[in-house]
């Protein structure tokens, strides 16, 4: 399961992060509304912990315009504010859940638990674009029933760009999420990478799926679309 975390408070964003790794849940963090907003609608994400007050785009305004696009990712916000009315105007924005600052952590945790056992009991165990299919379970990849031998890095890569087809992922996602690391724009290790990736899912009598979008990043799509 993998949790967004966006709070402007480093202290409670590291602290929320470390309890919920050691859950085992898988987590990411940031502290911006707008970033937020642009992970929210590029990324699969099982829940979003937000707080309401937060710099360049407040938590209301970025699940509005969630519900609004009609994705149904589960949202528990975080709020020092405690009054019922301010309960009831975040639900009714479009959040699932309402947390009211300080909190105790177990429950929190067990709000978290509870949130994901409503979204959905089963975890998908297959990716899919096209002709391009991924097994995570088996941790085998197909293109038009055709077996393709991927090594671990770049098994993880094309994992990430299937989540995110059909937008495009950059360089600096693709960076931090594979490599664990800033992005650095003098190394051509993403490049590289990618060249591989594209040389063994590209077979022969069958169109390019994997492609560079200029100033951007890559992205899995059907040479016609636009």
């Amino acid at each position: 399961m993998k949790i967004l975390i966006v709070e402007d408070d480093q202290k409670v964003r590291k602290h929320l992060k470390g309890a919920l790794q050691a859950e085992g849940y898988t987590v990411e963090e940031c502290e911006d509304g707008e970033e937020a907003q642009w992970l929210l609608e590029n990324y699969n994400y099982d829940l979003a912990i937000l707080d309401l007050m937060l710099p360049a785009k407040d938590g209301i305004s970025i699940v509005r315009q969630l519900r609004r696009q009609g994705l149904s990712i589960p949202v528990l916000f975080l709020s020092g504010r405690s009054a019922v009315s301010d309960r009831v105007h975040g639900l009714d924005a479009g959040g699932d859940d309402y947390l009211t600052k300080p909190f105790s952590t177990i429950e929190l945790l067990a709000r978290v638990r509870a949130l994901l056992r409503r979204r959905s009991p089963i975890s998908p165990t297959k990716l899919k674009f096209e002709d391009l299919e991924m097994d995570l379970v088996r941790r085998t990849v197909s293109r038009a029933g055709q077996p393709i031998e991927l090594t671990n890095r770049e098994f993880e890569l094309l994992r990430l760009l299937l989540e995110s087809a059909p937008n495009p992922v950059n360089k600096a996602i693709i960076t931090e999420k594979i490599w664990d690391r800033c992005f650095d724009s003098e190394t051509a290790l993403v490049n590289v990478h990618i060249n591989h990736l594209r040389q063994k899912i590209h077979l022969p009598g069958l169109p390019p799926l994997l492609h560079t979008v200029r100033g951007v990043g890559f992205i899995l799509k059907h040479p016609t679309d636009k």
